[in-house]
C-alpha cells in the first residue's frame, strides 16, 4: 500500500503543471516532517460529569470553579529517507542530523527514534521556550544533513488558531448522544484564499484527565501516507467536518475533539524531491460529553 500510494503521488506530480524544480523532481532523498502543537486546556469537573457548567465567560472556567488542567504539546517529527530502495519502496536513512530551525527562535536537534526507522521526533510542554516552540506566523525550515549534504525543507507562515466555534457553546461543553455523527463547520473568513489543511482527532478523556485511545482520525497515520497530501488537498480544506458516530462509542463519557489547522509546505533544498510532505500547525481542542 505505502508503494502504491508514493507511485500514484509521483505520477501525479509528473502530469500536473507544478512549477517544481527539475533537480528535485530527480532528488532522490524524500522527507515528511511535522510540527504540530496542542494547548493546554483546562476542563471543568461539572461540565465532565455533564452538569451545566453555567456560562463561561471569555476567559474560561471562573474562580474556584474545581477542574483540571490537560497538559498541551508541541511535537516535532520527521521521516527521512531515499527514494533508491528495493522496488521503489523509500528506504529508511537513520544515519542523518535532523534539526527545526525556527524563524528568528534559533534551532533544536531531534532524536533518532529507534534503529533503521528513518524517523527523528522531539517533544516538549506546550509554552516551554527551552522546547519545541510554536510561533504563529513564523517560518520553520526541517533540515537533514547525511552525507556531508543539506537537505531542507520549508514551511512558511504557521497558521493561527481556527476556532470552531461549535466546540465552545455556553454551557463549556458539547452535550452529545453516544454513536451519533457530529458535524463541525469551519471558519470562512480567509480574506479569499484557500483554506488551511484541517485534521480532526478525537480522543476518550477520563476523570482523572487521562487520555485513552484515539476513537477517530481524519490525519494520515503513517509517514508515507503523507505524500498523498502534495496532491489531494482538497480533501482536507472543507468547509464542514464530519466526525462519524463511531467516534463517542460510550454513553455518559467524555471525548476530546481536536481540530489542527496545519500549514503545508515542501523541499526548499535542489536535493529533496519534490513530492516531500512538511505540515506545522496548531490545533483547537472541545470537550463533547456522550448523555446516558
Amino acid at each position: 500500500m505505502k508503494r502504491i500510494l508514493l507511485s500514484a503521488a509521483v505520477t501525479a506530480l509528473l502530469v500536473a503543471p507544478l512549477a517544481c524544480n527539475f533537480d528535485q523532481l530527480l532528488a532522490e532523498k524524500v522527507m515528511v516532517g511535522t510540527l504540530l502543537s496542542t494547548p493546554d486546556v483546562d476542563v471543568s469537573l461539572v461540565a465532565m460529569s455533564g452538569l451545566d457548567a453555567g456560562t463561561l465567560p471569555d476567559g474560561g472556567i471562573p474562580p474556584g470553579e474545581e477542574r483540571i488542567t490537560i497538559p498541551g504539546q508541541t511535537e516535532a517529527f520527521v521521516f527521512f529517507a531515499t527514494r533508491d530502495g528495493e522496488q521503489g519502496t523509500p528506504e529508511p536513512l537513520s544515519d542523518a542530523t535532523v534539526r527545526i530551525e525556527i524563524q528568528n527562535g534559533g534551532s533544536l536537534a531531534l532524536e533518532k527514534q529507534g534503529e533503521d526507522t528513518g524517523m527523528y521526533s522531539l517533544k516538549s510542554d506546550y509554552g516551554d521556550d527551552a522546547g519545541v516552540k510554536y510561533v504563529n506566523g513564523a517560518t520553520y525550515n526541517f533540515v537533514a544533513v547525511h552525507g556531508g549534504n543539506s537537505h531542507v525543507g520549508q514551511v512558511k507562515d504557521a497558521p493561527a488558531l481556527e476556532r470552531i466555534e461549535a466546540l465552545h457553546p455556553a454551557g463549556g461543553y458539547v452535550r452529545h448522544a453516544a454513536n451519533q455523527s457530529l458535524t463541525l463547520r469551519r471558519p470562512t473568513e480567509s480574506g479569499g484564499k484557500p483554506l488551511t489543511l484541517g485534521f480532526v482527532t478525537v480522543v476518550p478523556l477520563d476523570m482523572e484527565g487521562r487520555k485513552g485511545a484515539i476513537t477517530y482520525t481524519n490525519m494520515p497515520k503513517e509517514p508515507l501516507d503523507f505524500l498523498q497530501l502534495v496532491t489531494a488537498t482538497g480533501e482536507w480544506q472543507q468547509e464542514i467536518l464530519s466526525i462519524p458516530g463511531t467516534a463517542f462509542p460510550q454513553k455518559d463519557s467524555n471525548y476530546l475533539v481536536i481540530f489542527q489547522t496545519a500549514q503545508l509546505g515542501g523541499p526548499q533544498s535542489d536535493n529533496l524531491f519534490t513530492g516531500s510532505t512538511l505540515l506545522v500547525g496548531t490545533a483547537d481542542i472541545g470537550l463533547v460529553h456522550t448523555l446516558e
